[in-house]
């Protein structure tokens, strides 16, 4: 290890007391959801699982997960009755979610914990849920990660973290903890993984043994060695990707420990950024609209949903749109569009069939035919027809203020755009609550270089 690499250890390695006051807190944890179960007379066991149990968590990012596991035969609304009834009565501040049935999180005693109903399974083929086979991987990281690995991954997953790309829910779409463990048991080092890295291209697949496995359409395939049928890699996104592979790149280059340690975006003034944006010959155009009260799991894929479909609607429409950001604030989402200043023309060409094909051309004229946005008459040009047409919008901001509402952007975003949208033009973006967004949007640092 480098001397970057050492000292990021020093920070983020529990120390032994640290790990004792840990220890307490699992088996106070433990005897109040035995009780809990004792008292409802489930026939369920507790399990520990997560970065706790493997002894691969990072020091003050603590995640104490408990997993209550029933017989298979157990009805599966009863299982997330359960878990939600026991998590209630033991933590604080909890709120309730729901993948495949519903589990728990909320606080103890400051700490972050997570209380999940699943049924006990003794290999992945047995599973009824997802949640089934998280008790098999800790179980099979506890027994190939060496002793002396477990430092390579809590250095895999803060470097992760510092670069923005650890965490496979989905406001990241990145690395799980799960993956860093077995990416260390596939690659030995945090070194030798980044090396590995470089030679990385889209679609690349990994796994543990040789056999033949199935194929899936993502940027990174990790072969589950729980569960042969899984991606492990499945959440990370194209983005989180490439992001990566040219952190290792640098990292390499260059061991810096702000790769590690990132200091925090300085927000610029708000008149910095207006000069910044004045000397671009771009528009900007914002959507504003309230958050929807969801989890991030449902609220993060909408919002990418919706500015694709707006970007998607724009582009048809002949609207040039460079690129696309959103920032989600406490209690609204901002959506920006990075486009020409200059209006559309005012008429488009649109073009009809080959002459050749009578009927269609026939039909194609018909329909024409004194149409009012039609502004010079269907003509034949190199052996096709063609008709042109008057726009009905020339500008982005108005044909987005009435195509909005017509677009599918996801279930809980399209109830709140058909009771309230705000369009917003550059100088409406200049807003406080924006200041950090458009720093790190206008300034081009890595995170490693700020």
């Amino acid at each position: 290890m480098n001397k970057t690499e050492k000292q990021v250890l020093e920070k983020i390695t529990p120390s032994l007391e640290y790990k004792k006051k840990i220890e307490k807190l699992v088996k106070e944890l433990e005897k109040l959801i035995e009780q809990e179960i004792i008292k409802r007379n489930l026939p369920a066991t507790i399990e520990l699982v997560g970065s706790i149990a493997k002894d691969t968590y990072l020091k003050d990012d603590l995640d104490v997960d408990f997993f209550i596991k029933f017989p298979t035969k157990y009805k599966k609304e009863k299982i997330g009755e359960s878990a939600l009834s026991i998590g209630r009565n033991i933590l604080i501040k909890t709120e309730e979610s729901y993948a495949e049935h519903p589990y728990i999180r909320g606080y103890y005693e400051k700490n972050k914990v997570e209380i999940v109903p699943c049924y006990k399974i003794e290999k992945a083929s047995q599973k009824l849920s997802a949640v089934d086979r998280t008790p098999l991987h800790t179980k099979y990281v506890r027994e190939n990660l060496p002793e002396s690995n477990k430092p390579e991954v809590l250095l895999s997953k803060q470097f992760l973290k510092g670069i923005g790309c650890y965490g496979a829910e989905a406001e990241i779409e990145g690395f799980s903890g799960y993956l860093c463990e077995i990416l260390i048991i596939k690659y030995g080092t945090f070194k030798n993984l980044l090396k590995n890295a470089l030679n990385w291209k889209v679609g690349e697949k990994i796994a543990l043994s040789k056999d033949k496995f199935p194929s899936f359409r993502t940027p990174l395939t990790f072969i589950d060695p729980v569960d042969t049928n899984r991606n492990v890699a499945s959440a990370i996104s194209l983005e989180k990707f490439d992001f990566f592979i040219k952190a290792s790149k640098e990292y390499l280059n260059k061991p810096l420990i702000t790769f590690f340690f990132p200091k925090k975006v300085k927000p610029w003034s708000l008149n910095k950024i207006k000069q910044n944006l004045e000397t671009k010959k771009f528009q900007y155009i914002g959507i504003k609209l309230r958050k929807p009260d969801i989890i991030p799991e449902n609220l993060y894929p909408q919002v990418r949903k919706a500015a694709r479909s707006i970007c998607d609607s724009s582009i048809r429409y002949d609207f040039t749109i460079f690129n696309n950001s959103f920032y989600i604030s406490d209690d609204n989402i901002y959506m920006i569009f990075k486009t020409k200043k200059e209006p559309l023309s005012k008429t488009y060409v649109h073009f009809g069939p080959p002459v050749k094909l009578k009927k269609h051309t026939s039909e194609f004229l018909k329909k024409w035919k004194g149409d009012p946005r039609v502004t010079k008459k269907p003509y034949e040009k190199n052996g096709r027809v063609y008709v042109e047409i008057k726009r009905d919008f020339l500008e982005l901001k108005h044909f987005l203020k009435y195509e909005i509402k017509n677009l599918s952007m996801g279930k809980h975003i399209d109830k709140i755009v058909k009771k309230k949208f705000t369009i917003l033009e550059t100088e409406n973006l200049l807003i406080e609550n924006l200041r950090e967004f458009w720093t790190e949007y206008l300034d081009g640092k890595m995170p490693w270089e700020r």
